[in-house]
Protein backbone atom coordinates (compact mmCIF):
# COMPACT_ATOMS: atom_id res chain seq x y z
CA UNK A 1 0.00 0.00 0.00
CA UNK A 2 1.36 3.67 -0.91
CA UNK A 3 4.53 1.89 -2.53
CA UNK A 4 4.89 5.18 -4.27
CA UNK A 5 3.19 8.33 -3.55
CA UNK A 6 2.65 10.41 -6.16
CA UNK A 7 -0.84 8.61 -7.12
CA UNK A 8 -3.78 8.95 -4.98
CA UNK A 9 -3.98 5.24 -4.44
CA UNK A 10 -0.77 2.82 -5.19
CA UNK A 11 -0.46 -1.38 -4.40
CA UNK A 12 2.25 -3.43 -4.99
CA UNK A 13 0.20 -6.88 -5.37
CA UNK A 14 2.23 -10.38 -5.39
CA UNK A 15 0.99 -13.51 -5.75
CA UNK A 16 3.55 -15.84 -5.99
CA UNK A 17 6.35 -14.81 -8.16
CA UNK A 18 3.97 -12.17 -10.26
CA UNK A 19 4.53 -9.16 -8.90
CA UNK A 20 2.12 -5.96 -10.21
CA UNK A 21 1.92 -2.18 -9.48
CA UNK A 22 -1.31 -0.82 -9.59
CA UNK A 23 -1.63 2.87 -8.87
CA UNK A 24 -5.06 5.02 -9.27
CA UNK A 25 -5.38 8.64 -10.82
CA UNK A 26 -8.29 11.16 -10.06
CA UNK A 27 -9.40 13.10 -12.97
CA UNK A 28 -11.77 15.43 -11.93
CA UNK A 29 -13.62 15.23 -15.46
CA UNK A 30 -14.81 12.68 -17.43
CA UNK A 31 -14.97 11.59 -20.50
CA UNK A 32 -16.80 13.76 -23.18
CA UNK A 33 -19.25 11.47 -23.78
CA UNK A 34 -20.30 11.30 -20.73
CA UNK A 35 -20.89 14.62 -19.82
CA UNK A 36 -23.57 15.84 -18.43
CA UNK A 37 -24.76 12.31 -17.27
CA UNK A 38 -24.26 12.71 -13.72
CA UNK A 39 -21.75 10.16 -13.63
CA UNK A 40 -18.10 8.85 -13.06
CA UNK A 41 -16.08 6.14 -15.04
CA UNK A 42 -13.59 4.05 -14.11
CA UNK A 43 -11.02 2.70 -16.43
CA UNK A 44 -7.78 0.93 -17.26
CA UNK A 45 -4.65 0.26 -18.87
CA UNK A 46 -2.15 -2.88 -18.89
CA UNK A 47 1.05 -3.30 -19.89
CA UNK A 48 4.08 -5.33 -18.74
CA UNK A 49 7.42 -3.72 -18.14
CA UNK A 50 10.35 -4.88 -20.58
CA UNK A 51 12.00 -7.07 -17.95
CA UNK A 52 8.97 -9.21 -16.61
CA UNK A 53 9.21 -11.69 -18.52
CA UNK A 54 12.46 -14.06 -19.47
CA UNK A 55 12.64 -12.78 -22.70
CA UNK A 56 12.67 -8.94 -23.11
CA UNK A 57 8.97 -7.90 -23.94
CA UNK A 58 8.71 -4.71 -26.30
CA UNK A 59 6.91 -1.98 -25.58
CA UNK A 60 4.19 -1.67 -27.20
CA UNK A 61 4.18 2.28 -27.08
CA UNK A 62 7.12 1.64 -29.63
CA UNK A 63 5.59 -0.48 -31.51
CA UNK A 64 2.41 1.99 -31.52
CA UNK A 65 0.06 -0.26 -31.63
CA UNK A 66 -1.66 -2.25 -28.43
CA UNK A 67 -1.92 -6.09 -28.75
CA UNK A 68 -4.95 -7.76 -28.82
CA UNK A 69 -4.27 -9.37 -25.66
CA UNK A 70 -3.29 -6.40 -23.95
CA UNK A 71 -6.98 -4.67 -24.83
CA UNK A 72 -8.75 -7.57 -23.36
CA UNK A 73 -6.92 -7.34 -19.99
CA UNK A 74 -7.74 -3.33 -19.62
CA UNK A 75 -11.18 -4.03 -20.97
CA UNK A 76 -11.86 -6.87 -18.46
CA UNK A 77 -9.96 -4.77 -15.15
CA UNK A 78 -12.46 -2.32 -16.13
CA UNK A 79 -15.42 -4.11 -16.38
CA UNK A 80 -14.56 -5.65 -12.85
CA UNK A 81 -14.18 -2.79 -11.33
CA UNK A 82 -16.97 -0.53 -12.92
CA UNK A 83 -18.85 -3.48 -11.12
CA UNK A 84 -17.93 -2.60 -7.70
CA UNK A 85 -18.56 0.81 -8.05
CA UNK A 86 -22.07 3.29 -7.98
CA UNK A 87 -20.77 5.52 -10.53
CA UNK A 88 -23.85 7.66 -9.79
CA UNK A 89 -22.34 8.65 -6.71
CA UNK A 90 -19.10 8.88 -8.26
CA UNK A 91 -19.66 11.81 -9.41
CA UNK A 92 -18.95 13.14 -13.16
CA UNK A 93 -15.20 12.55 -12.51
CA UNK A 94 -12.64 9.75 -13.81
CA UNK A 95 -10.31 7.24 -12.17
CA UNK A 96 -7.84 5.94 -14.30
CA UNK A 97 -6.33 2.97 -13.11
CA UNK A 98 -2.89 2.02 -14.23
CA UNK A 99 -1.64 -1.89 -13.83
CA UNK A 100 2.32 -2.25 -14.92
CA UNK A 101 3.39 -5.79 -14.36
CA UNK A 102 7.01 -6.28 -12.98
CA UNK A 103 7.68 -9.48 -13.19
CA UNK A 104 5.08 -12.15 -14.72
CA UNK A 105 4.59 -16.02 -13.66
CA UNK A 106 1.31 -16.37 -14.85
CA UNK A 107 -2.22 -14.72 -13.70
CA UNK A 108 -0.76 -11.02 -14.28
CA UNK A 109 -4.45 -9.82 -14.91
CA UNK A 110 -6.34 -11.38 -11.83
CA UNK A 111 -3.54 -10.13 -9.80
CA UNK A 112 -4.36 -6.88 -11.60
CA UNK A 113 -7.58 -6.76 -10.54
CA UNK A 114 -6.89 -7.61 -6.82
CA UNK A 115 -4.18 -4.88 -6.44
CA UNK A 116 -6.58 -2.10 -8.74
CA UNK A 117 -9.31 -2.69 -6.05
CA UNK A 118 -6.90 -1.39 -3.42
CA UNK A 119 -6.04 0.99 -5.29
CA UNK A 120 -9.14 2.42 -6.49
CA UNK A 121 -10.03 2.34 -3.01
CA UNK A 122 -7.71 4.47 -1.66
CA UNK A 123 -8.20 6.68 -4.42
CA UNK A 124 -11.63 7.52 -3.77
CA UNK A 125 -11.38 7.82 -0.25
CA UNK A 126 -8.38 10.75 -0.86
CA UNK A 127 -10.86 12.18 -2.50
CA UNK A 128 -13.71 11.68 0.24
CA UNK A 129 -10.85 13.06 2.86
CA UNK A 130 -10.50 16.23 0.35
CA UNK A 131 -14.53 16.70 0.65
CA UNK A 132 -14.36 15.78 -2.91
CA UNK A 133 -17.57 13.19 -2.16
CA UNK A 134 -19.43 12.68 1.21
CA UNK A 135 -20.64 8.88 0.44
CA UNK A 136 -17.98 5.96 -0.35
CA UNK A 137 -19.35 4.90 -3.79
CA UNK A 138 -17.75 1.58 -3.67
CA UNK A 139 -20.28 -1.15 -2.48
CA UNK A 140 -18.57 -4.02 -3.14
CA UNK A 141 -14.71 -5.84 -2.71
CA UNK A 142 -13.74 -6.70 -6.25
CA UNK A 143 -10.97 -10.06 -6.58
CA UNK A 144 -10.17 -11.87 -9.15
CA UNK A 145 -8.27 -15.51 -9.34
CA UNK A 146 -7.27 -17.74 -12.15
CA UNK A 147 -8.00 -21.44 -11.93
CA UNK A 148 -7.35 -24.63 -14.53
CA UNK A 149 -7.01 -28.56 -14.73
CA UNK A 150 -3.32 -29.14 -14.54
CA UNK A 151 -2.36 -32.99 -15.02
CA UNK A 152 -6.22 -34.07 -14.87
CA UNK A 153 -6.15 -31.97 -11.47
CA UNK A 154 -7.88 -29.32 -10.76
CA UNK A 155 -5.39 -25.99 -9.64
CA UNK A 156 -5.67 -22.77 -8.10
CA UNK A 157 -3.07 -18.87 -8.92
CA UNK A 158 -1.63 -21.21 -11.77
CA UNK A 159 2.21 -20.09 -12.25
CA UNK A 160 3.64 -19.93 -15.80
CA UNK A 161 4.73 -23.28 -15.89
CA UNK A 162 1.24 -25.06 -14.87
CA UNK A 163 -0.62 -22.26 -17.00
CA UNK A 164 1.28 -22.71 -20.29
CA UNK A 165 0.58 -26.80 -19.55
CA UNK A 166 -3.11 -26.92 -18.60
CA UNK A 167 -5.79 -28.66 -20.15
CA UNK A 168 -8.39 -25.86 -18.46
CA UNK A 169 -7.24 -22.45 -18.32
CA UNK A 170 -10.40 -20.21 -16.62
CA UNK A 171 -9.93 -16.51 -14.70
CA UNK A 172 -13.11 -15.78 -12.31
CA UNK A 173 -13.60 -12.61 -10.99
CA UNK A 174 -16.00 -11.74 -8.02
CA UNK A 175 -17.71 -9.15 -5.61
CA UNK A 176 -18.80 -9.63 -1.66
CA UNK A 177 -20.79 -6.51 -0.61
CA UNK A 178 -18.20 -4.41 1.93
CA UNK A 179 -20.38 -5.10 4.60
CA UNK A 180 -20.79 -8.73 4.36
CA UNK A 181 -22.82 -11.39 2.67
CA UNK A 182 -23.00 -13.49 -0.68
CA UNK A 183 -20.31 -13.33 -2.98
CA UNK A 184 -21.16 -13.31 -6.76
CA UNK A 185 -19.64 -13.58 -10.08
CA UNK A 186 -18.87 -10.87 -12.56
CA UNK A 187 -16.74 -12.55 -14.99
CA UNK A 188 -15.77 -16.42 -15.75
CA UNK A 189 -13.71 -16.82 -18.41
CA UNK A 190 -12.46 -20.51 -19.55
CA UNK A 191 -11.13 -22.43 -21.99
CA UNK A 192 -9.91 -26.00 -22.82
CA UNK A 193 -6.91 -26.65 -24.63
CA UNK A 194 -7.19 -30.00 -26.15
CA UNK A 195 -9.37 -31.71 -24.14
CA UNK A 196 -13.00 -30.30 -23.08
CA UNK A 197 -13.88 -30.41 -19.55
CA UNK A 198 -17.22 -31.95 -17.93
CA UNK A 199 -19.91 -30.07 -15.89
CA UNK A 200 -18.32 -31.39 -12.40
CA UNK A 201 -15.52 -30.47 -13.53
CA UNK A 202 -16.34 -27.12 -14.19
CA UNK A 203 -18.51 -26.74 -10.72
CA UNK A 204 -15.43 -27.72 -8.98
CA UNK A 205 -13.15 -25.42 -10.59
CA UNK A 206 -16.30 -22.88 -9.67
CA UNK A 207 -15.58 -23.51 -5.89
CA UNK A 208 -12.25 -23.57 -5.80
CA UNK A 209 -12.15 -19.83 -7.25
CA UNK A 210 -14.87 -19.21 -4.98
CA UNK A 211 -12.55 -20.19 -1.88
CA UNK A 212 -9.95 -18.66 -2.92
CA UNK A 213 -11.33 -15.33 -3.55
CA UNK A 214 -12.91 -15.49 -0.20
CA UNK A 215 -9.54 -15.34 1.43
CA UNK A 216 -8.44 -12.10 -0.89
CA UNK A 217 -11.80 -10.67 0.22
CA UNK A 218 -10.57 -11.37 3.75
CA UNK A 219 -7.03 -9.70 2.97
CA UNK A 220 -9.33 -6.73 1.36
CA UNK A 221 -11.03 -6.57 3.83
CA UNK A 222 -8.12 -6.23 6.84
CA UNK A 223 -6.59 -3.72 4.55
CA UNK A 224 -9.55 -1.54 3.73
CA UNK A 225 -10.24 -1.36 7.54
CA UNK A 226 -7.57 1.07 8.30
CA UNK A 227 -7.98 4.38 5.90
CA UNK A 228 -4.78 5.90 3.88
CA UNK A 229 -2.88 8.06 5.17
CA UNK A 230 -4.51 11.81 3.75
CA UNK A 231 -3.07 13.52 1.39
CA UNK A 232 -3.86 16.67 -1.23
CA UNK A 233 -4.52 15.21 -4.44
CA UNK A 234 -2.97 17.10 -7.41
CA UNK A 235 0.01 19.35 -7.58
Amino acid sequence: RDFTEMSAGSVLVSFGKTRVLCTASVDEDVPRWMKGSGKGWVTAEYSMLPGSSPERVDREAAKGKQSGRTVEIQRLIGRALRSSCDMKLLGERQILIDCDVLQADGGTRTASICGAYLALHDAITRVQQNGGLSTNPLHSLCAAISVGIHNGTPVIDLPYEEDSKAEVDMNVVMLQPIGGGEATFVEVQGTAEGKAFSRSELDSLLGLASDGISQIFSMQRDVIAVAPTPRSLGR
